[in-house]
């Protein structure tokens, strides 16, 4: 797991107590000889009057804002303003009796002087507290986000793979009812796939390959249940990488075409090609459909390019380009897609 760096509690401490040396020490750097004419003894009461205001900043980001202010408890939020600031005064007043002695022009002065740097503080621990809460807020809207995306990616790929377990369980239902031997086999090939959408589908990037190997099996079963009564025109071969992509991407697509153009029409034909080359995969299925039909939708219809566009939209957003088109007696899709 990435930390960020600004998230370490060891670092936070160590930058405010450089932004408080920093601060504090501005009177010194700005003005180089002002230090030659204080004293050892006024310096340690400079330094004592700099950790009560150190110590009003706190009180108010981290006590008084959170629970008044934040609250909307503006009354309550004015009266502990008021009393922090008699305490910072007499406390500071204190301190400038024993370390300056001033007379009694010089003491009111101070007290002017004191006022606006209290001003200042309070202001500026304020802007602290809020822009602080609103970094947190963002981060927990930015982790709700991440477990919403995460939650409905786990659900739009619970929803493909019971839709296409259906597929292939019929594909065995007309293979056993022919009493075929290539059931055998293909019930190893469809352990072989179920194997892929329990584990592999889990992870959120799997190598293309498996992939395309999930794709072919697929296929596969496809042909050997439609026999010659489907042309298949299959090539999923030219990939030039090791590439990754989110896995059961692709089945939707293959699924719909073998659903919608395996049905009553001349010549039903399946072309389905896929080649990834410097980083773009270009995937494209296409199958012929009978305009002049008109199918009665089940339950299950749509959902798989419905689902598929949801999750290339959460996914690959800006890195895909899809698109579905029906020309000439051809229902064709086209993926674009960036990979990694």
């Amino acid at each position: 797991m990435k930390f960020s760096l600004v998230s370490q509690r060891w670092f936070r401490i160590t930058l405010h107590i450089a932004v408080w040396v920093i601060l504090f020490s501005l009177p010194y750097l700005l003005r180089p000889g002002v230090h030659e004419k204080v004293s050892a003894h006024e310096l340690l009461g400079n330094i004592l009057g700099d950790f009560i205001f150190i110590g009003f900043f706190y009180l108010n980001a981290y006590v008084l804002v959170p629970a008044f202010l934040s609250k909307r408890y503006y009354w309550r939020y004015v009266l502990a303003v008021v009393a922090s600031y008699a305490g910072v005064l007499l406390l500071q007043g204190l301190l400038f009796i024993e370390f300056r002695r001033p007379d009694q022009k010089e003491f009111w002065q101070h007290g002017v002087f004191l006022f606006f740097l209290f001003l200042f503080f309070l202001a500026v621990s304020i802007a602290y507290r809020l822009i602080a809460d609103q970094i947190v807020a963002d981060r927990r809207a930015k982790e709700m986000e991440t477990e919403n995306l995460k939650t409905e990616l786990s659900f739009l790929r619970s929803q493909a793979s019971p839709h296409f377990m259906f597929n292939v369980l019929n594909n065995l239902v007309a293979l056993a009812r022919k009493n075929s031997e290539l059931l055998e086999p293909s019930l190893i090939k469809l352990s072989s796939l179920i194997r892929y959408t329990v584990y592999e589908a889990n992870e959120e990037k799997v190598d293309l390959d498996k992939e395309v190997e999930y794709l072919k099996s697929y296929i596969d079963l496809q042909q050997q249940r439609f026999g010659k009564n489907v042309m298949f025109t299959v090539d999923l071969e030219k990939i030039d990488d090791h590439y990754q992509i989110e896995p059961m991407l692709l089945i939707p697509f293959v699924e719909n075409a073998i659903k919608h153009g395996t049905g009553f029409m001349e010549k039903p034909s399946i072309d389905i090609r896929l080649e990834a080359v410097k980083g773009k995969l270009d995937f494209r299925v296409k199958n012929r459909y009978n305009p002049d039909s008109h199918e009665i939708k089940d339950k299950t219809s749509g959902i798989g390019l419905s689902n598929v566009k949801r999750r290339l939209d959460l996914l690959y957003q800006h890195q895909h380009q899809l698109m579905i088109t029906r020309h000439d007696g051809w229902f064709t899709v086209s993926l674009q897609l960036t990979l990694h």
